[in-house]
């Protein structure tokens, strides 16, 4: 039944069209049947890029014929052609077919490309070309009644301007959109306004998220969006997803048909999305073209209930219409001023040099003609462009697209609302006076109270602050889907706020609203602080590396063998012993083997000897090897004092991952009831996830407070997963424990209340006017750093000056030493013990008359033996006490 009466409508609107098309022939006899009416033909090329213009277009040459032509002998004929949108050969085709029939303008299309050829051709031709595309470059005889890029670059302007935005991001799609934005990008200054642009990459087949996650990582919160719109709803859609339209973020759209696209995913996201229209919808003329454009698209395809809106009109379907008008005035002011037969149209043929002589006219025509439409007042300027016009400014809020003021080429932009003095404009009137009940977990004094305080001193607004005994915060219970804590006050209207250090998580804003964050965190890892490894027994042996050692001992017995070779074979270096016996019967070398070793380490230790070479050979090896170690005994020296000092610090865990595959050595967990725990539960990362389970596993590791994971944390090898601000509290006040790696995640502390708050944007617009002042810096360094105790921890990280070097940090010299002289003493002992058994073999002992005999080795070795046993004994004893010391306060310091 609903059908057969929508398809009587159809009938009915057409047979009223009918009636009008058969009242206009009627009348175009002028009261004379012996003059018949001219027929003039106009011809319109559309390409179906917007599939009301045709309608559109074919609506207007009825509405003139019956309006403006209904009193001459001349009416209009409209002749439309569908081409392939884009296609050259075939839009050339269809053109010279339409010039074939004598038509005296064309109409469209919209396709760059094609539009292009048409003017080439229109131009070579006389022939009047209107355009009612996007476009920055038309040339007679084409004029274009859209409004100029170039101008609406001022409108752009105008708004960025009136927003006072200093920073942002321009998005745009394609070259023909740069001329809009041309002003714009004037504006930038290293020290004024920061501009970036952006382009939508085409290439991707509609996916535009890498460049939108750029913009966010840029953190940019002011864009301007120069795309077209047809583009323009994936373009927001993907903006969405990726975070780019919260309650942060100011957007201004450069297309005049924003009106037309669904934007009610967005009309709740708090994003500040303004646009422009060249369109009233509020005109009666407006309704009318629309009603008759539905009624043609439902005759087409009989589809029932909503057809075309008058507000959601498209700019090139009104523009077409408006054409239509504008030609018509132009050949009305012709009738009355040009012969009749310079009127007529003659037949062009595209293979020929034939032009329409009456083509320029008519666009002039049409230049100095001035019409009210669909897009209201249109005029051109001296060039020909439409560069006075008006349009209105519209924001996007909960009901929709709303007017908030007017632009015009003349006077620029004028709010019709006025902009908000002061943040405290609510539609259930003013913070002023107003009594908040505040939830907190510290009754007193802290960062929250302070951070109340300060936003009832710009807002205007008393409070009085609720403790929450339980200390409860607010989570979801799986099972009864019921809230507790903090949240539940909220959800019951027992506290109208709520402020501490709570987490803004996505299950808390599915029962109430935030305030924007007043402070960014994550989640990191409490651990004790780090041990500095003490620095190894033989350190004074770090400033070379091993290969540097082992190439020294080598060039010292390579100098060694050098001396004592050269020294055998220069002359110079044989010496008479006896200088008394002028020829000796033998001469002696002072580079023996051990002498030129001795001379060797002498200079390699900075110490010398008696030995002076002679020969230019061994004086040439001598100075080299001088040299070489004055270099090494430099180096070492520089790097001896670092080497001897230092202490690395050592932790056996450094990221989440590390304590993930500690595999229980090192035990961790977090608060049991809180954002914390929900992380991890949510979290599909393998480490995070495998964490959980490790945590749910061993429920005796869970925490009911922060207190109690600090202590276990002071007095167990445990870990404690929390809050990246709570551990800078702690650690400025426990200075025997740290935070460990980065941040786990990303969030922020906000003020809770109610959903649907009237008050949310007031507070937000307030916190982030706090940031911007510092003064939340202020009182984070107040809370963190000054106030209980804060900044015990930094005072001895400040002590400057040279600490005083331990045992362990040169025992290692203290043990060559003893070495050293424990060898010496064994060698004496072994060369004296030789030199004696040499000595009693070759001297031949002699007896006294009287009987006594000489002592000898063998009457008083034991003697020597037990003063070597002795002192081996007491050297090895001291070699154990020293390392006894060294490891006792070794461990002591660590």
């Amino acid at each position: 039944m609903p059908h057969g009466r929508c398809r009587w409508k159809v009938f009915g609107s057409l047979l009223a069209l009918l009636l009008i098309g058969h009242v206009a022939t009627v009348r175009g006899y002028n009261g004379d049947l012996d003059e018949p009416v001219e027929h003039i033909k106009i011809g319109g090329l559309f390409d179906g890029a917007t599939e009301d213009a045709e309608l559109a277009f074919q609506y207007a040459v009825e509405a003139v014929n019956n309006e403006k032509l209904s009193y001459s002998n001349y009416q209009l004929e409209a002749q439309a052609m569908q081409v392939k949108y884009g296609d050259q050969f075939d839009v050339s085709k269809k053109l010279c077919r339409l010039l074939n029939m004598g038509v005296a303008g064309i109409f469209g299309p919209s396709s760059p490309k094609s539009a292009l050829h048409v003017q080439s051709v229109c131009d070579e031709k006389e022939m009047p070309h209107i355009e009612t595309r996007w476009d920055a470059y038309t040339k007679l005889p084409t004029l274009n009644l859209h409004p100029h890029p170039h101008i609406m670059g001022r409108v752009f302007l105008d708004l960025v301007v009136a927003f006072e935005w200093k920073s942002f991001t321009i998005l745009y799609e394609s070259g023909p959109w740069l001329p809009s934005i041309a002003d714009l990008l004037k504006m930038y200054d290293p020290k004024g306004y920061t501009v970036t642009v952006r382009q939508l990459d085409l290439r991707l087949n509609g996916n535009y998220r890498a460049v939108l996650r750029r913009v966010k990582l840029s953190e940019d919160k002011r864009i301007i969006l120069a795309c077209s719109i047809d583009s323009m709803p994936e373009v927001l859609k993907q903006a969405q997803q990726v975070g780019l339209l919260t309650d942060h973020h100011q957007i201004i759209i450069t297309s005049l048909d924003l009106h037309t696209i669904d934007l009610e995913p967005y009309q709740y996201s708090g994003t500040n999305i303004t646009g422009v229209r060249l369109i009233d919808p509020e005109e009666d003329k407006n309704k009318q073209v629309a009603e008759f454009l539905n009624a043609s698209q439902i005759a087409k395809t009989l589809e029932l209930q909503d057809g075309l809106n008058p507000a959601k009109m498209r700019v090139e379907t009104a523009l077409m219409y408006d054409a239509v008008l504008l030609f018509a005035e132009a050949l009305k002011h012709l009738i009355g001023t040009e012969p009749a037969h310079l009127l007529e149209p003659i037949t062009l043929k595209c293979d020929d040099s034939s032009t329409w002589k009456s083509g320029y006219s008519v666009i002039n025509y049409m230049k100095g003609s001035t019409i009210h439409g669909l897009t209201r007042s249109i005029r051109f300027d001296h060039q020909g462009h439409r560069s006075d016009f008006l349009l209105d400014v519209i924001e996007l809020g909960p009901a929709g697209l709303e007017k908030v003021g007017l632009w015009n080429s003349t006077e620029g932009l004028n709010f019709t609302r006025k902009k908000e003095q002061t943040l405290l404009a609510f539609d259930d009137g003013t913070l002023q006076n107003r009594t908040f009940l505040v939830l907190t977990a510290i009754r007193f004094e802290g960062f929250g109270i302070d951070l109340i305080h300060e936003l009832s001193l710009m807002l205007g607004f008393n409070y009085t602050f609720i403790l929450q005994e339980d200390g409860v915060y607010g989570s979801l219970n799986s099972d009864t889907r019921k809230w507790n804590g903090m949240v539940l006050e909220l959800l019951e209207w027992r506290a109208d706020l709520a402020i501490t250090d709570l987490t803004i998580t996505s299950d808390r804003e599915s029962a109430v609203d935030f305030t924007m964050p007043f402070m960014n965190l994550g989640i990191s890892i409490l651990y004790r602080k780090p041990t500095k490894e003490p620095p190894s027994l033989f350190s004074f042996m770090s400033p070379f590396s091993k290969q540097v050692w082992l190439y020294l001992g080598g060039a010292y017995m390579m100098v060694s063998m050098s001396l004592f070779i050269l020294g055998r074979i220069s002359p110079k270096e044989w010496d008479n012993p006896y200088p008394c016996i002028e020829e000796p019967e033998e001469l002696e070398n002072q580079f023996s083997f051990s002498n030129s070793m001795w001379f060797t380490i002498g200079a390699l230790l900075q110490q010398g000897s008696e030995i002076a070479p002679k020969a230019p050979a061994t004086r040439a090896v001598a100075s080299i090897w001088w040299f070489f170690t004055l270099i090494m005994v430099s180096s070492y020296t520089a790097n001896l004092a670092a080497f001897l000092t230092v202490e690395q610090v050592v932790s056996p865990i450094s990221n989440a991952e590390d304590l993930a595959a500690a595999g229980g050595t090192i035990k961790y967990g977090a608060k049991r009831d809180g954002s914390t725990i929900s992380f991890f539960k949510d979290a599909e990362y393998g480490t995070y996830a495998k964490m959980y389970q490790y945590m749910m596993a061993n429920q005796e590791l869970l925490t009911s407070s922060n207190p109690e994971g600090l202590q276990r944390v002071k007095t167990e090898n445990y870990a404690f997963l929390m809050e990246s601000t709570s551990i800078e509290y702690i650690v400025e006040r426990e200075c025997d424990v740290t935070q460990i790696g980065g941040l786990l995640d990303d969030k922020g502390y906000g003020i809770a209340m109610r959903k649907n708050s009237p008050y949310r944007s007031a507070l937000s617009e307030a916190v982030l006017r706090l940031q911007e002042q510092g003064v939340l810096t202020s009182l984070k360094r107040k809370w963190w750093k000054e106030k209980r105790g804060g900044g015990a921890c930094s005072n001895t990280m400040e002590e400057g000056g040279a600490l005083a070097l331990e045992l362990a940090n040169v025992g290692g010299v203290f043990v060559l030493l003893i070495v050293g002289c424990v060898a010496a003493l064994f060698v004496s002992f072994c060369e004296m013990l030789c030199e004696v058994h040499s000595r009693t073999r070759e001297m031949k002992q002699s007896t006294s008359d009287d009987g006594a005999e000489e002592l000898d080795m063998d009457n008083v070795g034991g003697v020597f033996f037990v003063l070597f046993v002795g002192c081996s004994f007491a050297s090895l004893f001291g070699c154990c006490e020293l390392f006894f010391v060294i490891a006792h306060r070794a461990r002591r310091h660590k």
